[in-house]
């Protein structure tokens, strides 16, 4: 048997728990690419939701069905962040560039006088929150402007290599869905191609996110800086400059997928408003289609939320998916287990 590709590339300057783990998570996904007559979602309750996702990828794959979609044609398209992995209590993004602009704050004084960098160096989330997006897209900005991608990816690595979330005192890595990997290892044996579209940062997800869920970079579709071509130490290198290039969420989501993937999904995968606009599109298709929202109801083993959050919002969305019938996933209820180190 051939090894899958995700499984043979290095894997870069991985602390020695970092890697066991991601090589468990690869063999996982190899495991269970393989057609068999088990479980191919194993840490799935039995129920509607689980059952809805097993009969489309029988009806589209079945040749006698009405529904069957040539493989050229089984695109699925997935959220990452609350749909892949967590983002609580903050997008994980959004707590490297954090992370960032404190390690950057020496180098510009004016920043402790200068919205939206006095309230993230002060951690007043509450101020920071008032900037909105723009915001954000300012730190976003000066956290990654003037180096080169290749520096950019370095940073990433060593940031996920080191860093470890508050709450369960893990690596970020590690806060990636179980159930979901199942999803996305049960559509590759069935021919389907996935993509991460996703309003995270490209150049944030790529430099793990291929190891991780099995997703080669170049179907890996995210918010993006402008870049350009330039000359150091007679090297031709990519540069980052400060100016948006894309903003991958609510509509962006759409656009992108027209732009990089140039055919209409017929599955996907999301969590929140930020994710409609994305489902709409895949509905809006003709013949059998897919549409999971991901709901945030485990308090215990995860979070719960949903209409008033500030992170991850489910509300429009949720209403939407109630009247159309669309698969609306209940953590608790549908998920016998949500991080692979919970039993």
């Amino acid at each position: 048997m051939k090894t899958p590709d995700h499984m043979t590339r290095p894997i870069l300057r991985l602390s020695p728990k970092r890697a066991l783990l991601l090589l468990t998570l690869c063999l996982l996904s190899a495991c269970q690419s393989m057609v068999t007559p088990g479980d191919p979602l194993p840490s799935w309750r039995e129920g509607p939701r689980k059952q809805a996702i097993l009969d489309f990828v029988h009806a589209v794959t079945d040749t006698a069905s009405s529904d069957y979609v040539e493989p050229a044609d089984r695109i699925a398209v997935f959220d990452n962040d609350g749909t892949l992995w967590a983002e609580k209590p903050l997008y994980f993004q959004l707590i490297f560039i954090l992370d960032r602009i404190r390690t950057l704050a020496p180098q510009h004084p004016e920043w402790k006088r200068t919205e939206p960098f006095r309230s993230a160096l002060a951690g007043d989330m509450a101020a920071l929150g008032k900037q909105g997006e723009k915001g954000l897209m300012q730190l976003m900005v000066a956290a990654q402007s003037g180096m080169t991608t290749a520096e950019f990816r370095t940073i990433v690595v060593d940031w996920l290599d080191s860093a470890e979330h508050h709450r369960f005192d893990r690596h970020y890595t590690e806060l990636i869905y179980q159930p979901m990997l199942e999803v996305l290892a049960w559509l590759r044996a069935n021919g389907f191609e996935t993509w991460i579209v996703s309003g995270g940062g490209q150049e944030f997800m790529r430099p793990w996110a291929p190891d991780i869920y099995g997703i080669p970079s170049q179907q890996i579709i995210g918010s993006m800086m402008e870049v350009q071509l330039d000359q150091r130490d007679g090297k031709p290198v990519l540069v980052k400059i400060p100016k948006l290039h894309l903003i991958d969420d609510k509509e962006g989501k759409v656009i992108a997928i027209h732009r990089f993937i140039g055919k209409r999904p017929i599955a996907a995968f999301g969590n929140s408003d930020g994710d409609l606009a994305m489902l709409q599109w895949t509905a809006a298709g003709k013949g059998r289609s897919l549409k999971t929202l991901i709901h945030h109801t485990d308090a215990t083993r995860e979070w719960a939320y949903d209409r008033k959050s500030p992170v991850g919002r489910l509300d429009k969305a949720m209403d939407i998916a109630k009247t159309r019938h669309w698969v609306l996933v209940d953590m608790a209820r549908d998920w016998k287990q949500v991080f692979s180190f919970q039993k």
